[in-house]
């Protein structure tokens, strides 16, 4: 299929893109599942407290079973004394599964994402950027001009290093490369735009 690129003058061409990542049926289900596996592995589960069975410490009874009057316990390792084991604490990041993305999930949830933005005219293919922009001021004037806010702007390494100077500081817009986005990447920002070789680069790698 083809899609609109646009040179940052605002003139029109077209680019020819694969339908399997620019126009596939959007999955929301698949969408989902992604999101909330992406979301659980990166969570710090850092926090560790000691069980009963981790506390150091002698495990004889504190007094006898019968005839004291007193309530029956076991050992001061137990939760109810000050310095026991704590009953349901955290227990470090060992004790959580990791949740299994598959590479497929991620590359059909990507397409699928991708292609809610074409569908929602929130996607923007430009040329690559020939020459290097220096100014804040100016890379803000052309993102207004094409009313790009919000954003994820993917692009290839030469326009990376031609424009990551003057657009970090912009509020509201990532800049990245094909190798370090996400779908909640996706999913964060209203507007995603991409540079005609970092489309192609795409393809290459998610085909």
């Amino acid at each position: 299929m083809k899609i609109d690129k646009l040179n940052i003058n605002g003139k029109k061409e077209t680019i020819e893109v694969l339908d399997k990542i620019f126009s596939v049926k959007v999955n929301k289900k698949l969408i989902s599942s992604v999101l909330y596996k992406t979301n659980a592995n990166y969570k710090g589960r850092h926090a560790k407290t000691k069980q009963q069975n981790e506390v150091s410490g002698p495990t004889s009874k504190i007094y006898a079973q019968k005839g004291t009057g007193n309530a029956r316990h076991a050992s001061r390792k137990a939760p109810i004394f000050v310095g026991g084991g704590i009953a349901h604490g955290p227990k470090g990041e060992l004790a959580y599964k990791k949740r299994k993305l598959n590479k497929s999930e991620k590359k059909l949830s990507i397409a699928s994402l991708i292609s809610d933005k074409k569908i929602n005219n929130n996607l923007v293919v430009f040329n690559d950027f020939a020459s290097e922009i220096k100014k804040t001021k100016e890379m803000f004037g052309i993102l207004k001009k094409f009313e790009i806010s919000n954003s994820l702007i993917i692009l290839d390494k030469s326009s990376k290093d031609k424009i990551e100077k003057s657009i970090r500081n912009i509020p509201n817009i990532k800049v990245t490369d094909i190798n370090h986005f996400s779908a909640f990447d996706l999913v964060k920002y209203k507007k995603i735009v991409f540079t005609e070789s970092s489309v192609k680069e795409l393809e290459k790698r998610y085909s």
